[in-house]
């Protein structure tokens, strides 16, 4: 069983507090890079900008690299840390199966970005007057590599670390399922706080994330395993940066529309909370025959 590895591994919690650590400084030193041209930047502008603006003020595709960077040497950071802090390998942190199973990985992420590029497509076709066409051959050719490239490996990230290395660490302490699915997606919701949506938005904007978190966490407990929520978020993800942008994501890139309506939820996060993330479970549930969701998700551990 997927967290009921802990008792084969007996790692003890200030491991993976220490491990935390570790992938956090490894991630400020992927932004190095960043610093070194936000730096450059603000001597050749005159007026004053805040961060987010010097940010923006790099090249799109540029920006998205630059802004990545930091999650493949935090990736690097968690294979230090398993491998000789844990003295474990990374599958063992991700799934009770002795492999990755990538027909899961390719089947949720399909599923999931046909959800995606379908939402989107029928909101531009609704609603035309919110979305300005922005498609230039070369631009969208450098974002589709670096974000192939490079997206899955940021959302592969956050999933090793978030619903399997953080989740299996509040495991040794809370000795049940229920409680690291919801600290860890507590978590992941409230690292959200500085995106630039929450201004925009407001604060309740973060019980989307935090919906988003319990959701991956409820298809990785019941899987025993993180491969469904690879797929998932890297099709979030990687159909979003392509497909569309506005002025006021985290993401800035040279997508194939701009939004250029009133900041307000989308369609997409809306239809995600109320009828996607749902259906997508009954859809997962049917097919990988999962049963005794309560006892599952609840049972001690």
């Amino acid at each position: 069983m997927f967290l009921e590895q802990i008792k084969r591994f007996n790692n003890p919690f200030w491991m993976y507090l220490l491990g935390s650590l570790i992938v956090i400084l490894f991630s400020i030193l992927g932004q190095i890079p960043l610093s070194i041209v936000i730096i450059q930047n603000k001597t050749n502008l005159v007026e004053q900008l805040n961060p987010i603006e010097l940010i923006r003020s790099i090249d799109k595709n540029l920006q998205l690299f630059l802004l990545l960077l930091p999650f493949v040497i935090g990736f690097f950071g968690l294979w230090l840390v398993v491998s000789k802090l844990h003295d474990r390998t990374l599958v063992s942190i991700a799934t009770a199966r002795n492999q990755l199973d990538w027909n899961r990985i390719l089947f949720s992420f399909f599923v999931w970005g046909g959800f995606t590029v379908s939402v989107v497509l029928a909101d531009v076709y609704l609603f035309p007057e919110e979305y300005q066409w922005n498609f230039n051959l070369k631009s969208f050719l450098l974002l589709a590599v670096i974000g192939i490239l490079f997206i899955p490996i940021q959302t592969s990230v956050e999933e090793f670390i978030f619903r399997g290395y953080l989740f299996q660490g509040f495991a040794t302490i809370t000795h049940n399922r229920w409680m690291p699915l919801l600290l860890t997606s507590i978590i992941f919701g409230s690292l959200h706080f500085y995106n630039p949506e929450v201004e925009k938005l407001g604060v309740n904007i973060l019980w989307y994330y935090i919906g988003t978190g319990l959701f991956l966490g409820i298809i990785t407990l019941m899987d025993e395993g993180i491969e469904l929520a690879l797929g998932f978020h890297a099709a979030n993800n990687l159909f979003a940066a392509l497909l569309v942008t506005s002025n006021w994501t985290a993401f800035q890139t040279d997508s194939l529309w701009i939004d250029i309506s009133e900041p307000k939820l989308s369609t997409e996060m809306i239809l995600s909370g109320l009828i996607l993330y749902p259906f997508f479970l009954i859809l997962l549930a049917k097919k990988y025959k999962w049963k005794n969701w309560f006892d599952t998700i609840t049972k001690a551990i």
